[in-house]
């Protein structure tokens, strides 16, 4: 009965959001229609995206959310709403609200007034900030715009799928091909327009890289299969092929209750998945930069482990290959005494872990380091997996860099990539309702709901920022940097690591196990299954919360599942679910892209 239950919830009340419905043959004829002008000094695609404050101006703009929705995966934007606006004044008064932003997105067409008063509203805008101009309709309005000289995107199309591509344009993640077909102005002539890069992400369908219409219902079906069995009570899967996301959903809700119905854009816990979208890419780019070598010892930077026998020779790659021999996992948790937790915040209990719980001052420094130090695991030499090793090389990672790590990863990585979500210490930046909770009670030492504090213990004491855990992400962030790794470093026009180094780190590097530096690969089961994937060349990580992330270069994929499978408190109350969800969509996945391949 308990099963029928789940199943009638599951499928009655769970929520599915899915990213813009995007028609392929419809994208496919507003990209033959979008042309691309005014570009001689290559503004498009935009670049250095971190740098943009950016406002998006609707002067009846059909589909303007459209356009803003496509527009805000890439970067943030401020939308501004001016179908009323038609005189002077109201220019002057919609342009003083745009002073703290240096990109103004002026979103035009058939609908629009191009009167005296726009005209000079535009010539306003072009002398004091950037502009592009998005417009749609009758080209014949080009004419109207003839003397202006910013970037001008227009589809004689007015539809989602040509606001969705004029986005994608704006930001290159689709390529402009195509040309003016008619004489509309003595500027804008027959045979005009500019050819563009893609250099970011694209936003699809599956039928746009060759797979079946019915790709998404298979996905559907497991994710609704699994939150039925309580794998977990929320999901969001992206595929990304070819370097455009085809598929994109969320499912479920933050908890069983249903009352948080899980969106595209929620932050989730990624627990180990920190290992390789935080501190491996810090020693990613020290090592392309030649601040350290992958054969130095960690106790030339982490100088407490001078004095220790089974600490002071280890190297680099031997933490990053879990063959250092350190100890796999230390329960900080059992470590507490009576009196080093508190209720209140005050400057003796900074440290908080969730709300209305806070650790004493300094307990890290006290407490948890020594014991780090002192501990001592497995064999050195052979395959242990080991949370200590990434606990060291993110002291190393701070030791080099002289910026913690979590202010490092966000200025050097997530906010260049255009990642506007992922970090540490969400509850800092984001609203609490918009992070995916990780548990009611984590039957360790937190009988309360963790939301927005790291779900692993040791990374919770220790501030939130860890080398192991404490990152939190959403879907489409993790998508940007995993696509940039699968481009051999480069992503939005900046090339963030050489391709060599890319190829070091994600390919086998041990003689005792298959993986790779800091990465997971294809396993010896794998291999011996004989499915035919992952190819030789995958790579990712998996994280105790219930994340994955998963890249095969030969099949050009990018996988990313989030969920928070360990809701509401570690399988203790459903127990463990009989659907593994994350590697089952993946194998579905896998199998569709091959089959496509065969027919």
């Amino acid at each position: 009965m308990r099963k029928i239950l789940s199943l009638i919830f599951a499928f009655i009340t769970t929520s599915v959001i899915a990213q813009n419905q995007i028609s392929w043959q419809s994208l496919a004829a507003a990209e033959r229609s979008a042309v691309l002008l005014n570009n001689s000094k290559s503004i498009i695609p935009l670049r250095d995206v971190k740098d943009l404050r950016i406002a998006s101006i609707d002067l009846n703009f059909p589909n303007s959310t459209v356009f803003d929705s496509i527009a805000k995966k890439y970067w943030s934007l401020t939308a501004f709403r001016g179908d009323a606006i038609s005189s002077g004044a109201d220019f002057n008064s919609l342009h003083m609200k745009l002073k703290f932003f240096n990109l103004v997105v002026l979103k035009l067409s058939d609908q629009s007034s191009f009167n005296s008063n726009l005209m000079q509203f535009i010539s306003d805008l072009e002398s004091q900030s950037r502009l592009v101009i998005i417009l749609s309709g009758k080209g014949e309005n080009l004419a109207r715009l003839d003397k202006v000289r910013s970037p001008i995107i227009w589809n004689r199309l007015q539809t989602e799928e040509s606001a969705s591509l004029s986005a994608q344009i704006m930001f290159g993640g689709i390529a402009a091909i195509s040309r003016l077909n008619s004489n509309y102005s003595s500027l804008f002539k027959k045979g005009s327009g500019y050819t563009s890069k893609k250099i970011r992400l694209g936003y699809t369908s599956p039928e746009g890289v060759s797979l079946g219409k019915n790709f998404s219902s298979g996905i559907d079906n497991i994710v609704m299969e699994g939150i039925a069995a309580h794998s977990a009570p929320s999901a969001v899967i992206l595929v990304a092929k070819d370097g455009k996301v085809i598929f994109n959903k969320a499912y479920g809700a933050h908890s069983y209750d249903g009352k948080n119905p899980a969106k595209l854009d929620d932050i989730y816990d990624m627990a180990s998945v920190t290992k390789v979208t935080a501190t491996t890419p810090s020693i990613m780019r020290l090592y392309d930069r030649k601040m350290i070598g992958l054969d130095s010892l960690i106790s030339k930077y982490v100088a407490t482990t001078r004095g220790i026998a089974d600490k002071s020779d280890i190297r680099i790659k031997e933490a990053l290959l879990h063959e250092a021999g350190y100890y796999p996992y230390i329960k900080f948790f059992e470590l507490l005494k009576p009196g080093e937790m508190s209720t209140d915040s005050s400057a003796a209990y900074p440290i908080k872990v969730a709300d209305g719980y806070f650790l004493r001052a300094n307990y890290f420094d006290d407490v948890m380091w020594p014991v780090t130090l002192k501990s001592s695991g497995g064999t050195r030499g052979e395959f242990v997996y080991s949370d200590v090793s990434m606990y060291m090389l993110k002291e190393l990672v701070e030791q080099v860099t002289h910026r913690r790590l979590n202010e490092y990863v966000l200025n050097e990585f997530y906010l260049p990539l255009g990642m506007q979500a992922t970090g540490f210490l969400p509850r800092n930046r984001f609203d609490k309702s918009r992070i995916v909770p990780t548990t009611e009670n984590d039957n360790w030492f937190r009988n309360m709901l963790v939301q927005g504090y790291v779900n692993d213990p040791g990374a919770a004491m220790a501030g939130g920022v860890q080398g192991h855990a404490g990152l939190f992400s959403t879907a489409n962030d993790l998508a940007i940097y995993y696509q940039m790794l699968l481009n051999k470093g480069s992503y939005g026009g900046n090339q963030f690591f050489t391709p060599a180094t890319v190829d070091l780190f994600t390919s086998r590097q041990s003689k005792v196990s298959t993986r790779g530096l800091g990465f997971a690969r294809i396993t010896e089961a794998e291999e011996k299954a004989g499915k035919g994937y992952p190819s030789q060349l995958a790579f990712g990580h998996s994280g105790y919360t219930g994340t994955y992330v998963w890249v095969d270069p030969k099949y050009n994929l990018v996988y990313i599942c989030l969920t928070n499978r360990v809701y509401p408190d570690d399988n203790k109350t459903y127990g463990v679910s009989k659907v593994n969800l994350r590697a089952k969509v993946l194998d579905y996945v896998y199998e569709e892209i091959i089959n496509a391949y065969n027919n």
